[in-house]
C-alpha cells in the first residue's frame, strides 16, 4: 500500500452514515462532511485547491459575520471616522439583523442574494461594495480562501435625473429669497458646485482675501452625537475655488449676519469659527438645510431641489456655456474628468449635433473624392 502524501487527504464513510473528507496543510486539520463520496471527494479537491493557491487553509474558527464586522471596523487604518460611521450604520440596519450570527465558514452568495432581493436597488448596491470590502479583508487575514460576494449578482441602481432650475427659476430663486438667513449659504453653493459637508465645514479662515474665493481643506461630519471636522474627501477634494462676485457679496452678507447674531447670543455664543453656523454659532445639520430649502422652494412655487441637487445645477450650468469638463472637474473636486463625464455627460449641450455635423462632413469629402468613372470605359 503507497503512502499517503502530505496534502493528499483521506475520504471515509462515519458510522452515522455521512462521509468526512479530511486534510492536513502545516499542522492544521481540516475536516468537511457530506452525504455521499462524491460530494466529499469534491469538498476535498476544493480544500486542496484552497491550500495550492494561498500556501495554507484559511480559518474561520467560530467566528461570524458579525465578529468579521467589528473586528474590521474597529481596526480600519485606511477608513475615516466618518466611513467607519457610514458603513457601521448601514451593517448594523440591513446585514447584522439577518446574517450577523452565521459563521464566516458558513456564508454563501445565496446569503447575500436573498439578501440583497429584500432591499431597495440602491440600498442593495451600497450595501454589496460595503460587504465586498469586508470580505476581501478576511481573505486578506487567510479567516476565508475566497470572497463570496465575488459570486453574486451585484445589483444594479440607476439613478433618477435630478430635478434642476431652468434659468428664469434660478433667477427667481436668487432674487426672491434673499431674506432667508440661509440665502447666503445656497448662493455658495450654486456659486461654487462644493459639497454640503465642505461648505458647513469652511472656516472664516479659509475664506480668500476679500472673499475672493474659498479653500476646501476639510468637510463636516456628525458621528455618534459629536461635531466632527475631518480632512477632505479625497486629495482632489482639497481645492481652491475662485468665487463669483455673487458668491462673495454672500460671504459678505453672512459676516454681517453672523456678527449680528453673536452680538445678541453674548456669552451663550460657541466659537467655532465656522463661516456658516446657527444663531448661538454652533454648527448646522445637513437636514436643516434641507428641510429649509424645500420649504423655500414651495413658497416660491418653485420645483424642489436638494441642496446637492445645487451642485450639479452648478456643474450643468458651467458646462452649458461651454467651460471645459477638466476645469469643471477641478472646480468640483472629482478625481478625475471622466467621473465628471460619467455624471453629466446630458449636460453637454449639443453633442449629438456637433456629432452629426462632423460625419456630414467626412461622408460629403469622402463622396466629393471618389473618381470620376465613364461607364462604357
Amino acid at each position: 500500500m503507497s503512502k499517503r502524501r502530505h496534502g493528499e487527504g483521506t475520504v471515509y464513510q462515519r458510522s452515522d452514515g455521512r462521509w468526512q473528507a479530511s486534510i492536513q496543510i502545516h499542522g492544521k486539520r481540516r475536516s468537511i462532511y457530506a452525504k455521499t463520496e462524491r460530494e466529499a471527494r469534491a469538498k476535498l479537491r476544493d480544500l486542496q485547491k484552497e491550500a495550492d493557491t494561498v500556501g495554507g487553509l484559511a480559518d474561520p474558527g467560530q467566528r461570524t459575520v458579525g465578529d468579521l464586522f467589528d473586528t474590521w471596523l474597529d481596526s480600519a487604518p485606511d477608513l475615516k471616522p466618518s466611513t467607519v460611521s457610514n458603513y457601521r450604520c448601514f451593517l448594523d440596519t440591513y446585514v447584522r439583523p439577518t446574517l450577523g450570527d452565521v459563521r464566516l465558514d458558513r456564508v454563501t452568495p445565496n446569503h447575500f442574494q436573498r439578501l440583497y432581493t429584500s432591499l431597495t436597488p440602491s440600498v442593495a448596491v451600497k450595501v454589496h461594495r460595503i460587504l465586498h470590502r469586508a470580505f476581501a479583508v478576511a481573505v486578506m487575514w487567510r479567516w476565508l480562501a475566497s470572497n463570496p460576494c465575488d459570486h453574486v449578482l451585484k445589483p444594479v441602481y440607476k439613478a433618477q435625473q435630478k430635478t434642476l432650475w431652468n434659468h428664469a427659476e434660478l433667477e427667481t430663486f436668487l432674487e426672491s429669497a434673499t431674506d432667508h438667513w440661509q440665502h447666503p449659504l445656497w448662493v455658495l453653493l450654486i456659486g461654487t458646485g462644493c459639497r454640503v459637508g465642505e461648505a458647513l465645514a469652511l472656516g472664516w479662515n479659509d475664506v480668500g482675501q476679500d472673499g475672493a474665493s474659498v479653500t476646501i481643506t476639510r468637510t463636516l461630519h456628525r458621528i455618534d452625537g459629536e461635531w466632527v471636522l475631518d480632512s477632505a474627501k479625497t486629495d482632489s477634494s482639497a481645492r481652491t475655488i475662485v468665487l463669483p462676485a455673487v458668491a462673495s457679496a454672500a460671504l459678505q452678507r453672512q459676516k454681517q449676519q453672523q456678527t449680528a447674531w453673536k452680538e445678541a447670543a453674548g456669552q451663550e455664543w460657541e466659537d467655532w469659527g465656522l463661516v456658516f453656523t446657527g444663531e448661538t454659532g454652533k454648527p448646522l445639520f445637513a437636514s436643516t438645510i434641507q428641510h429649509a430649502l424645500k420649504r423655500e422652494c414651495e413658497r416660491l412655487g418653485l420645483p424642489a431641489v436638494t441642496p446637492h441637487s445645487l451642485r450639479h445645477l452648478h456643474a450643468s450650468l458651467l458646462l452649458d456655456e461651454g467651460v471645459p469638463v477638466t476645469a469643471v472637474s477641478a472646480r468640483l473636486g472629482h478625481s478625475n474628468p471622466q467621473v465628471t463625464m460619467k455624471i453629466y455627460a446630458h449636460a453637454l449641450p449639443g453633442q449629438d449635433s456637433h456629432a452629426a455635423q462632423a460625419i456630414g462632413k467626412v461622408l460629403e469629402r469622402s463622396a466629393g473624392n471618389e473618381p470620376d468613372t465613364d461607364p462604357e470605359e
